[in-house]
């Protein structure tokens, strides 16, 4: 199983070529004899490769098993390969598994699928699966210059980068590309030519545009954008382009070392005018302004709106005053400030933990169904002031995203009509999580109520009188 183009039926024929290599069976078939070259060359008598995509029906199905017993006519045994197996009905399949159950000593079936989880589970049990990877770009980018390189093709390295990551996993959609390309740039490959025939963004638009951002200059920012306008560019593919350099960006602030070169080369530059914080803003401005493209009065407009939106909106910096607070619904009560005097108020402590009840927060925040899960499993370890410290059950790793814990940090922000940084961590929280305090309450209830009626007089007599018994777990609290 695997995605397309990443040789799934090329590995079955090496198999069926290991099975029936004159020099024995192994991993390693030689190649040179008849068997392996007439397996190479599509002519095994002994090799049935069948597309079940085009024989889908039964009575297909009953006609290529009817010579399942027949011993194999030139080789040691008789292979099947079926590509696309997920596309036989659900009779066809009902047919195969007989055959599947009692194969024939000399027989043995490959099954190719795109989708694993349309199969049967009566045929998958019957199966070794194997699950092929995706190819990374590094691994496609190899590959494609070992076969420029023998077949003689100038090229240059970004060229043979973009038709990697053009081919999003799948070895045979870049072979694809490349015969393309080559066709396109007349017999080379450029950088600007595969640009083109992929209707990807030129760098130098990417460069402008993040150069604008960094100097926070909008005349340069849609002036960029006309010069994408003039050349007829795909506006959705530059909110694309720039989200994946954004990307790269805050990469480049965590570690350096986490890009490759052709990254490192391009985004460095930028890394200064644009921090952390600004890198994932302006990703997520990118993202949103991608999804509502459709909705834009027209293309080109909701670009520079998108690029616009990143100009008007930044985080705020420690120390910089935020703006006054909307209308906010009422606030958790902070604890009585002790022996005041009446019509003052206690100063603020620096770390106010203490003054903060996370979990009546967490339910009174309009949190969506997962983030609020994510609230509700992690404890406050710490509030000092803008700093949040949080810790989620590592029990509940599973919850934790950056998109999840942005959207915690937006609805912190909403409800306290102030900016609020937020550190998550997973981890073994130092105090007792919402969603454990309201475990511990129910259990608490659910005894008292089990005890209740353990006690009630009632209960006592029917125990008595006529043997009766509660059964257990059927006890519930009204509370």
């Amino acid at each position: 199983t695997g995605t397309r183009g990443v040789g799934k039926t090329t590995i079955a024929r090496i198999l069926a070529k290991s099975l029936n290599c004159e020099k024995g069976v192994s991993s390693r078939p030689c190649g040179e004899c008849a068997a392996c070259k007439e397996v190479d060359e599509g002519r095994f008598v002994d090799l049935i490769e069948v597309d079940a995509a085009s024989r889908t029906k039964v009575d297909d199905t009953r006609e290529l098993l009817d010579n399942v017993q027949y011993a194999p006519t030139r080789g040691r045994y008789k292979v099947y390969l079926i590509d696309e197996v997920h596309m036989l009905s659900g009779h066809s399949f009902n047919a195969l598994l007989k055959t599947l159950e009692e194969p024939p000593p000399h027989v043995k079936f490959l099954l190719a699928t795109t989708d694993p989880q349309k199969l049967p589970v009566t045929v998958l049990s019957r199966c070794l699966q194997f699950n092929l990877k995706r190819l990374d770009a590094g691994q496609i980018g190899d590959q494609l210059e070992k076969i420029l390189k023998a077949e003689g093709v100038e090229y240059d390295p970004p060229s043979v980068r973009l038709l990697a990551r053009a081919a999003d996993g799948s070895l045979r959609d870049a072979l694809s590309l490349m015969d393309q390309a080559i066709a396109y740039g007349g017999g080379r490959l450029a950088e600007a030519e595969v640009r083109a025939m992929l209707g990807t963004i030129d760098r130098d638009v990417l460069d402008r545009l993040l150069q604008a951002l960094g100097a926070q200059d909008a005349p340069a920012l849609l002036q960029a954008v006309a010069d994408v306008s003039d050349y007829g560019g795909d506006y959705g593919a530059v909110l694309e382009a720039l989200a994946l350099r954004l990307y790269h960006i805050a990469l480049a602030h965590v570690d350096e070392k986490l890009l490759g070169e052709e990254e490192s080369e391009l985004v460095l530059r930028h890394k200064a005018a644009i921090g952390a914080e600004d890198a994932q803003l302006y990703y997520q401005i990118a993202l949103h302004g991608r999804r509502d493209l459709p909705l834009a009065p027209d293309p080109r407009t909701g670009l520079e709106m998108a690029l616009l939106r990143m100009l008007a909106f930044r985080p705020v910096a420690a120390g910089e005053a935020t703006p006054a607070p909307r209308a906010q619904p009422a606030r958790l009560p902070a604890p009585s400030p002790g022996k005041e005097e009446a019509g003052t108020t206690a100063p603020a402590s620096p770390a106010a933990t203490e003054a903060v009840d996370w979990a009546r927060l967490v339910a009174a925040l309009e949190l969506p169904p997962l983030v609020q899960q994510l609230a509700a499993h992690a404890h406050l370890e710490s509030c000092n002031g803008e700093e949040w410290s949080l810790t989620l059950d590592e029990g509940c790793a599973q919850l934790h995203s950056k998109d999840r814990e942005q959207e915690l940090k937006q609805a912190l922000e909403a409800h306290l009509g102030r900016t609020v940084r937020l550190r998550l961590q997973v981890g073994a929280p130092a105090g007792e999580t919402p969603a454990r305090q309201e475990a511990r309450v129910q259990d608490e209830r659910q005894q008292a109520a089990e005890q209740a009626i353990k006690e009630d007089p009632h209960v006592r007599t029917l125990e008595e009188q006529f043997n009766a018994r509660v059964s257990p777990g059927t006890v519930r609290s009204r509370i």
